[in-house]
């Protein structure tokens, strides 16, 4: 064979050769490819049924299953992270920190969170001869609302049943005191003394209190707020709310957390009814008008004889003045982010501050970095409380001549006009530092509420001033009776 024959064979076999070497490549990249088509195809079959049975039901719960862990078998991503409530963190004005103690007879615990009044005795002499004036802390996570309501020292005063409206799953106990009535269940817990009723619930908030146990739907289990988003609707014009049926379900990831998070009072007689005060509006002035026209008082000042009222945590309210609720933007959007596991998108249970999960809770709206955003929020938070702080040392220089000008025997009318004004800042004060976002929640209206409390004080530095009669613009303090049960109201938990 000559040299032409023999290249164009082995040319021959070099193509064959190359040939089969590359059907074999694109075969096996065909294989890998159909492989990976086929493994993303079941992946997506998967994910696809993971979506369509979001819970796998374990056990059976029903409207009397109160504890949480049994709910947990068939949720148990959002059990861990209910959980974690636990966490003991702070942020620079909020949440917690653990402080160890040395348990003993009346208090097993082996930690706790700081004492509010031992860090700004203003608060305690703010609010003299009420409980709040014997024992209030740092509020820490849900894990511990039962728990730390249970062995407060606010006990020395007698407290009651009402009490267990926010800190105690009460659903399933208002059903069996009334019969399977939650009004009538609600209408007999709030007299009861607080050491009976706490032997008729075991856990904090849980799972029952928020969510229908048949379709898992966000539901209204407290009678309070049932009746209080009524009222407060009615005060917009809208007539005959029923939160039920005329809620969305954006609305409703506000109103759950809203059956607790508010302002509230006891009424001051033999019922002890919980009442959300919310007849002229959200506005802590505007509740301040409410209290003046239906004469009610938590407490007399143990200093002045101020007839007083007492703020609870408006976090609720304060919110619904904010940019966030204006932009429709509820609770759960930000303490309770939807976070991603596996196909499956649910609430992140984990109930905390967003500047502690501010991927998720803050960057979803908010294309800013993170130290960004958490400076922003920082810098709100810094100016209300450096607004509340000015208030509070001008409320002390205000009681102090509140008492000096009742040992130089100041007249009654100029003294209840004083007293008036004592009474008004220092709720609106309270309004602000009791609401527990440290202003976030709606900083112009946190300053509003301030600057009101100042005027307050300045009208009633006024009022203490003998020549000032004929300036005097403020109005006559509404009368209290000499007979009225607000000195031995309860004190509120």
């Amino acid at each position: 064979m000559n040299d032409a024959n023999k290249n164009n064979t082995s040319s021959v076999h070099l193509s064959l050769r190359a040939f089969v070497a590359i059907a074999v490549i694109v075969g096996l990249v065909a294989a890998v490819m159909a492989f990976g088509a086929t493994g993303l195809l079941v992946t997506i079959f998967q994910r696809q049924q993971e979506a369509r049975n979001p819970f796998m039901r374990v056990v059976d719960v029903t409207d009397d299953t109160v504890d949480p862990s049994v709910w947990g078998m068939n949720f148990p991503m959002q059990y861990d992270q209910y959980k974690r409530t636990v966490d003991m963190v702070r942020t620079s004005y909020g949440g917690s920190e653990a402080i160890p103690r040395m348990p003993d007879s009346d208090d097993p615990r082996s930690e706790t969170a700081r004492s509010k009044i031992e860090m700004n005795p203003r608060l305690k002499r703010m609010w003299a001869g009420y409980a709040f004036s014997i024992d209030y802390r740092e509020a820490r996570g849900h894990a511990y609302m039962l728990e730390d309501q249970t062995l407060t020292k606010r006990h020395q005063v007698q407290q009651y049943g009402n009490c267990m409206n926010c800190h105690a799953s009460v659903y399933a106990t208002y059903k069996e005191l009334g019969d399977g009535d939650i009004q009538a269940g609600f209408e007999k817990l709030n007299p009861m003394k607080y050491e009976d009723a706490r032997e008729l619930v075991e856990h904090p908030v849980s799972c029952i209190d928020c969510h229908d146990p048949e379709t898992m739907q966000l539901r209204i289990t407290r009678p309070a707020f049932r009746e209080g988003i009524r009222v407060a609707k009615a005060a917009e014009g809208i007539d005959n709310y029923d939160v039920d049926t005329m809620a969305t379900r954006q609305e409703m990831r506000s109103f759950v957390c809203a059956q607790c998070h508010v302002e509230y009072y006891f009424a001051p007689d033999e019922s002890r009814r919980l009442t959300f005060p919310w007849h002229k509006g959200l506005r802590g002035d505007q509740m301040l008008a409410y209290f003046d026209e239906i004469d009610f008082a938590d407490w007399t000042h143990a200093d002045t004889g101020a007839p007083m009222l007492k703020t609870q945590h408006p976090e609720f309210e304060l919110w619904s003045e904010g940019t966030h609720a204006r932009a429709g933007v509820s609770c759960a959007d930000c303490h309770m982010p939807y976070m991603r596991k596996g196909a499956l998108k649910i609430s992140d249970h984990h109930v905390r501050s967003p500047l502690l999960n501010i991927n998720n809770a803050c960057q979803t709206c908010h294309k800013v970095p993170e130290e960004e955003l958490f400076a922003r929020a920082e810098r709100i938070q810094e100016r209300t409380v450096e607004m509340q702080d000015m208030a509070l040392d001008a409320l002390m220089d205000f009681i102090d001549s509140i008492i000096a000008a009742k040992e130089q025997d100041i007249p009654a009318e100029q003294l209840a006009q004083a007293q008036y004004c004592q009474r008004a800042a220092t709720f609106l004060i309270d309004f602000v530092e009791a609401e527990n976002s440290s202003g976030f929640h709606a900083p112009q209206e946190s300053a509003r509420l301030l600057f009101k409390a100042m005027d307050y004080m300045r009208l009633g530095q006024v009022a203490l001033d003998p020549a000032a009669d004929a300036v005097q613009e403020l109005e006559e303090a509404p009368e209290q009776d000499d007979d009225t049960e607000t000195a031995a109201s309860d004190a509120r938990v």
